[in-house]
């Protein structure tokens, strides 16, 4: 029986470092790459008596992110103790949430530029939202670090603020999981509520996939992928794991409940354990703990309520007359659209042409040079700058390419004074048009050609225009010469 018989389903389970200056029970500072255990306390190392303290502003930017994405919030929330033994938890459980987490329900919207750029042509299900379960909010594990038959175990990460944002198993296919994670990236990072940076451990992830038969309603046996922190390994696993339960379903083998890891190197899942369940941790409310009404919380956090990824594309259209793609692409990265707005603020040059100049020219720059917009050497403020060039005719655009390309050598210089340094300068109307009178009287068969239907001959007199003009030191702009050259020939 083919794949295309079954459907899977998958559900994922989230973990979100907080964007906070302390870690979630105690005043130690959150860090990444500092050196090992040099941000610990008493209370992150789970020694004896010590006690935990709320991080407020946790529970504030947990509580936004659930604003964000149409979660409610119940009027108390509590924490619970998760009990389990690993060396990254030296107290044998982690306080985390269970059945009064601070955000319930919710949907994140599926953004159709967050889907595989192979996928984004045959989106199945455009403008879906998948369905949340909740947000809770618990304290980070140690890092382990296994070498050989050895752990090493650093602390600083232990008791950063986490997030869960658990979905229900809404998600259709590896496409789909691809998106919700992407937008739910971007919608993290718009609220700065986290980086959501996976490389830097910020995001990971839980995958849960199971399969059942066409015509049957009853969910297949799941297989959750634990810890993943790469989207494109997170479509590959999925996909996988999809493959290899059809597989043994259609060879008569019953599927178990299992928690597996990937292998990317292998490209196959690999079963740790298997039939875990929510009661194999015992939880119990944390006596340490008081439950909190949330509803403060709740009034604070919408003060900081931002502008989403969709309503910031649509603005753009409205304000800027961007087309509905560039409005998209503008609006995938918070601080791409920030550049871009910045580069519109003053600019008297349509937006429309300084979206062309950011997504096609900036945006290849930084790709070929792997620097992300935030590193970008050229101001917004320039770029606004070469688009005025060109709408003033001083230069074409390949004209100012040339120019932007001393500037991302030089970022602080003037685009301006660049133009005029290279030869970019208007010239003289009367001047042009003589250069031009010139240029017909010496080639009436090309003249004669061109008006008898060739007119893509034009191209040859405005390149003896240039040519005239490089003679005396200046370089004409090609387009106001080929107007020129059209109006003299009556084209």
């Amino acid at each position: 029986m083919p794949v295309e018989d079954y459907i899977p389903t998958i559900g994922l389970e989230v973990h979100c470092q907080v964007k906070t200056k302390t870690k979630m029970f105690c005043a130690c500072e959150t860090s990444f790459a500092d050196d090992p255990n040099t941000h610990t306390c008493p209370t992150c190392l789970g020694l004896p008596g010590a006690l935990p303290v709320l991080n407020a502003g946790a529970i504030q930017k947990t509580i936004l992110a659930g604003m964000m994405i149409e979660c409610t919030n119940p009027p108390v929330s509590k924490w619970d103790r998760k009990n389990y033994f690993y060396p990254d938890m030296p107290k044998n459980y982690q306080t985390t949430q269970m059945d009064l987490p601070l955000c319930i329900g919710g949907l994140v919207p599926l953004y159709d530029h967050a889907y595989p750029k192979d996928y984004q042509k045959s989106i199945k299900n455009p403008g879906k939202k998948v369905e949340l379960n909740r947000i809770h909010l618990e304290e980070d594990v140690a890092k382990s670090t296994h070498v050989g038959r050895n752990s090493l175990v650093d602390f600083n990460r232990a008791g950063t603020p986490l997030m869960e944002i658990v979905s229900e198993p809404d998600i259709d296919s590896a496409e789909e999981a691809v998106a919700f994670l992407k937008s739910l990236q971007q919608i993290l990072i718009y609220g700065n509520i986290s980086d959501a940076d996976m490389e830097k451990g910020q995001m990971r992830c839980d995958v849960n996939i199971s399969v059942r038969k066409k015509g049957t309603d009853e969910l297949g046996i799941r297989t959750e992928l634990k810890n993943m922190n790469s989207i494109s390994a997170i479509r590959r696993a999925i996909k996988y794991e999809i493959a290899r339960q059809c597989d043994e379903l259609d060879e008569g083998v019953a599927q178990q409940q299992n928690t597996s890891r990937w292998d990317d190197d292998l490209g196959e899942s690999q079963v740790m354990r298997t039939k875990e369940d929510a009661h194999d941790y015992r939880y119990f409310p944390c006596p340490d703990l008081l439950p909190i009404e949330t509803a403060e919380h709740v009034e604070e956090a919408k003060k900081h309520i931002p502008e989403l990824p969709h309503e910031k594309a649509s603005r753009f259209e409205a304000d800027f007359g961007v087309t509905e793609y560039d409005s998209t692409v503008l609006a995938s990265d918070k601080f791409l659209a920030d550049y871009f707005e910045s580069a519109v603020k003053d600019s008297v040059v349509p937006g429309k042409k300084i979206a062309n100049w950011i997504i096609n020219t900036v945006l290849g720059h930084l790709n070929e040079t792997g620097i992300g917009i935030q590193d970008c050497p050229i101001a917004p403020e320039s770029i606004a700058g070469l688009a005025k060039l060109v709408e003033d005719n001083v230069c074409s655009n390949n004209q100012a390419k040339e120019v932007f390309d001393k500037i991302w050598e030089s970022p602080e210089a003037d685009p301006a004074a660049v133009a005029k340094e290279l030869g970019f300068e208007p010239a003289d109307t009367g001047q042009l048009e003589s250069w031009v009178d010139d240029v017909i009287t010496n080639n009436p068969e090309k003249v004669a050609e061109i008006q008898g239907g060739n007119a893509k001959l034009v191209n040859f007199l405005t390149g003896q225009v240039m040519k005239a003009g490089k003679e005396v030191g200046q370089k004409p702009n090609p387009k106001a010469v080929t107007e020129i050259l059209q109006t003299k020939l009556g084209l």
